[in-house]
């Protein structure tokens, strides 16, 4: 083959466009952080020198939700605060991404009370969950690495797994039994 009809030899490289993006969107993942408690202070030093969340290309908090494509719930999240956390989710741009972080935005955590929230998956879409009451920064590390195998395997616009927003808020909150009144004994018998 003459080198003049192919001017090019080895130095071309041919891929699918569809991995380009994806790789693209992988490492250049924009965070919006939504942190209401402990939580929050462990995603914080996910970001520090120390745990290095630029490493991952995820170290550009957005907080602004039409700058960012990675909300990042960390924390508990009571009846009030969610009408805001769903208008925020809906304001961000396609594709993007929920991570529930911690017990308390997961499952309510230790807070079984009317007022929180158990578990946002009830009012949208989560694609990864970081357990820890708080989780350790490695722990959501882990869950944005997970969040970036999920965007290596979506194709160009994400599949439709994804079940609707359920905009009316209705708690799923049943009462625990009440412990029966224990006789007090102070000071002895």
């Amino acid at each position: 083959m003459d080198n003049h009809a192919f001017p090019f030899n080895d130095s071309v490289l041919t891929t699918q466009l569809k991995k380009v993006v994806n790789w693209a969107r992988r490492t250049s993942l924009w965070p919006l952080p939504f942190a209401t408690a402990c939580c929050g202070i462990e995603l914080m030093a996910t970001a520090s020198s120390r745990y290095d969340l630029a490493r991952f290309g995820a170290e550009a908090m957005r907080f602004s939700p039409r700058q960012s494509d990675l909300l990042i719930v960390a924390g508990r999240v009571t009846i009030k605060m969610m009408p805001v956390l769903q208008h925020i989710y809906q304001q961000m741009t396609e594709p993007k991404w929920v991570i529930s972080m911690g017990a308390c935005a997961s499952t309510g955590g230790v807070f079984d009370a009317y007022a929180t929230i158990q578990g946002i998956d009830q009012f949208m879409p989560v694609d990864v969950y970081v357990p820890g009451c708080p989780p350790r920064p490695e722990t959501l590390i882990e869950g944005i690495m997970a969040i970036q195998r999920i965007v290596d395997q979506d194709g160009m616009p994400p599949k439709g797994k994804r079940r609707p927003l359920q905009i009316a808020i209705e708690p799923s909150y049943k009462p625990s039994p009440q412990p029966l009144p224990t006789p007090l004994t102070v000071g002895g018998r």
